[in-house]
């Protein structure tokens, strides 16, 4: 199965769609730019979004819908943000079909103009701002802390599988502050919840920082980001979240009565992540025999592959078996048993191993004879012998130990991508012949950044927290700087 799909070093793009499509995570569909979700990298989008939901609820966070239509007029609201977006906008501009005149086909009913323009959803702020202007009145209404799942449409251009299409499905945080404190204290809130799911869950190094004015969200004053690394040392923005400022409360005439009577207007951020996540997981794990998923995402943790000969065989493996899957299900692990007689137990083999479930036990008569069970690590690709006591913790630690041992790899696998430099010309010739995460002084303008960008493909990926402050030259102006921020070209 490994033989008919791209390397990394052959073609990392090609053997990006290879796996995705190879794996049944995805495969393009018949409407330009989107994407159909098969079940298997739905089941992960699915564990993805339940532990997500769950970090929100846990930080005082409730779950709400809204249209997925906003009139137009409620984007000239907010200038930046209609500059921002205003590209990717897919606008309904009829309500009806009718037949052609030659019957062959529909056309559209002129008669059904809609008197308003309608813009597809790109994100929901003006739409959400529109509904908080009913629900906020006073300081006893703060903070208003909501979440949305939904999907979001964007006109794009250029697409691949899960990390840039049309259409996509994500969460988006929109809240309401009565101070600005308060609002900044939520947007790092979040962001620390998105960094602590990336490392813990996904297996995922990244780093924490603001964004360029260039970067920057359409409407924040200020966004923050998670940046991670992936194995062809391109950067991957991972998750952000935006201070707003009051501008979108400005925008809907958001006002709250404070506690000393004033009417003032509230504080907002927004924050989200994507079915992006899905792509870092690819990227970030997986060899050059298929898929690599961590433990804590896999919608299969454990696959029980049965040896036989005969139905008796079978029989006698399956009554071993089964007390043995549910001792280990007891644990919380999830574990799929493929008795299937259609298929060979080599062929299962490399079924799994591509599709990167992270522990394979192979058991057969012999096994059964021996009280053992054979056990292959898809993360070291290793095999070992088992004894079948205890089987269950066995597993449970086993299973830890995958997770880490895939964090400590793309740790380390950042930590050898990432460079300093000081010239302009050390600066090109490590973007273009090793690539990773470069550190640099940038004079701070949107000039420079610009320059740089158009030369080397390279952008600002964030000025990480806690950045250590050292005086410099920018890399291409010679003027002062203070800090270095990371650069990298990125999806």
């Amino acid at each position: 199965m490994a033989k008919d799909f791209s390397t990394r070093k052959e073609n990392y793009s090609q053997w990006y769609n290879d796996i995705v499509i190879k794996a049944d995570l995805a495969e393009t569909s018949s409407v330009r730019g989107c994407m159909v979700i098969k079940p298997y990298g739905y089941a992960i989008w699915e564990k993805i979004q339940a532990e997500l939901d769950k970090m929100f609820k846990a930080t005082g966070h409730s779950n709400a819908y809204f249209p997925i239509f906003i009139p137009k007029s409620f984007f000239s609201k907010e200038a930046s943000h209609v500059e921002g977006f205003a590209k990717e906008c897919a606008v309904v501009t009829h309500y009806r079909l009718k037949n052609s005149p030659d019957g062959k086909g529909v056309i559209v009913d002129e008669d059904a103009k809609l008197e308003e323009e309608l813009i597809v959803r790109p994100t929901s702020e003006t739409i959400i701002w529109d509904s908080f202007r009913n629900w906020i009145h006073s300081y006893r209404d703060l903070p208003l802390l909501i979440n949305q799942w939904a999907n979001i449409v964007r006109w794009e251009m250029r697409t691949r599988l899960f990390l840039r299409t049309a259409e996509f499905l994500w969460q988006e945080g929109h809240t309401a502050h009565a101070t600005k404190e308060e609002a900044i204290e939520e947007t790092e809130k979040m962001l620390n919840v998105y960094a602590d799911f990336a490392e813990n869950w996904m297996a995922m190094p990244v780093i924490k920082g603001v964004k360029s004015e260039n970067e920057r969200f359409a409407g924040a004053l200020d966004t923050y980001c998670i940046e991670a690394m992936m194995q062809d040392g391109k950067a991957l923005q991972a998750g952000t979240s935006h201070f707003l400022g009051q501008n979108f409360a400005k925008a809907f005439d958001v006002k709250f009565a404070s506690k000393e009577g004033t009417l003032d207007y509230v504080w907002a951020t927004s924050w989200g992540v994507s079915t992006r996540l899905i792509g870092a997981l690819v990227m970030a794990h997986s060899d050059d025999n298929g898929l690599v998923l961590p433990p804590k995402l896999a919608p299969i943790q454990v696959v029980i592959i049965p040896i036989y000969k005969n139905a008796d065989q079978l029989k006698e493996v399956t009554e071993k078996v089964l007390p043995m899957k549910k001792a280990i299900e007891s644990r919380g692990i999830s574990v799929k048993y493929d008795d299937r007689d259609t298929y060979k137990p080599g062929w299962k083999f490399n079924e799994y191993e591509f599709k990167g479930v992270p522990i394979r036990i192979a058991i057969g008569p012999r096994d059964i004879e021996q009280g053992t069970v054979e056990i292959a690590r898809r993360d070291t690709l290793e095999k070992a012998v088992y004894q079948q006591i205890d089987i269950e913790h066995k597993i449970e630690n086993l299973l830890s130990q995958i997770q880490d041992n895939l964090y400590q790899k793309a740790l380390s696998f950042r930590e050898l991508n990432t460079h300093k430099a000081n010239t302009w010309e050390e600066f090109k010739d490590l973007i273009e012949n090793k690539g990773g995460f470069v550190y640099a002084h940038w004079d701070g303008t949107k000039e420079t950044e610009d320059a740089i960008k158009n030369e080397t493909k390279a952008t600002i990926r964030c000025i990480p927290f806690n950045n250590p402050l050292e005086d410099g030259k920018c890399i291409l102006t010679g003027k002062p700087s203070i800090q270095r921020a990371i650069f990298a070209r990125a999806y």
